[in-house]
């Protein structure tokens, strides 16, 4: 889908004090577009609002708290938050995911979905969260305001769960390369030799999957491409990219 910028003025990188490549502009504005309208599992007020979450959690005292104990989950209280159509455990969700991720459990997850918040849920939520938290991480760095959150459209979610998923593998259902294969979900993993799991985790969502392939396509290297050590198609060579990149996942305490 091409990107309607007319939509979003406020994408203009001319503040930025460095320049800032259209392919990355075309893509914030895409994640824009994709953000505001119904998804799946979730309608576009709640998916705006779940971006909201995302920009709020930084600043809550009690994911502070929970960050700073032993178990973040022998601390209860209420988060700091402005949404008004998220159940509760969403917002948890949300705020678990931002601030302390590395200490999230498949548990959790199973608690999540008895609270009825579903694995389809779960991961539509972690996809969005994601993708804003990404372009907002690049506007922090350049030191720029982030983008105001779009207006939502109306319509109800798709409720489209997809065939080819193998459970009991992961904490969720993921789809598998053979079971991709000659479905509308295809194009998840074209090009490569196998499902990688750090992609394949959303594909029970497959735009999910999509959105983060759009913006890797920009920020690093296109996903079928991961595996070429030879490919980088930008200034920095590919040496110097997973030089950068394994130190941002470092300081993440990435599982991968």
């Amino acid at each position: 889908m091409k990107a309607n910028t007319t939509l979003f003025p406020a994408f203009d990188y001319s503040v930025a004090p460095v320049p800032v490549r259209a392919d990355i502009i075309e893509a914030h504005a895409r994640t824009w577009d994709w953000l505001r309208a119904p998804g799946s599992w979730w309608n576009g007020a709640e998916r705006v609002e779940i971006a909201a979450e995302t920009r709020n959690a930084l600043d809550c005292p009690l994911c502070r708290e929970r960050k700073a104990a032993l178990s973040p989950f022998g601390i209860e209280g209420d988060h700091e938050h402005t949404a008004t159509t998220l159940p509760e455990p969403a917002i948890d969700a949300i705020h678990r995911i931002v601030t302390d991720a590395t200490r999230l459990s498949e548990s959790w997850v199973h608690d999540l979905a008895a609270q009825g918040v579903t694995d389809a849920h779960y991961i539509e939520l972690v996809g969005i969260v994601v993708s804003v938290f990404s372009m907002d991480e690049l506007h922090r760095g350049l030191g720029i305001d982030l983008l105001p959150l779009p207006e939502p459209l109306s319509g109800k979610p798709r409720h489209d769960r997809p065939t080819g998923l193998r459970s009991k593998v992961a904490w969720v259902p993921m789809m598998t390369l053979e079971g991709s294969k000659n479905t509308p979900n295809q194009d998840l993993f074209e090009g490569m030799p196998i499902a990688p799991n750090v992609i394949a985790a959303l594909s029970l969502v497959p735009d999910g999957v999509r959105r983060l392939a759009d913006l890797s396509r920009s920020y690093y290297v296109p996903q079928h491409q991961v595996p070429n050590p030879t490919f980088h198609g930008r200034a920095l060579d590919r040496m110097q990219i997973e030089l950068i990149a394994g130190r941002v996942s470092a300081l993440n305490e990435c599982f991968y």
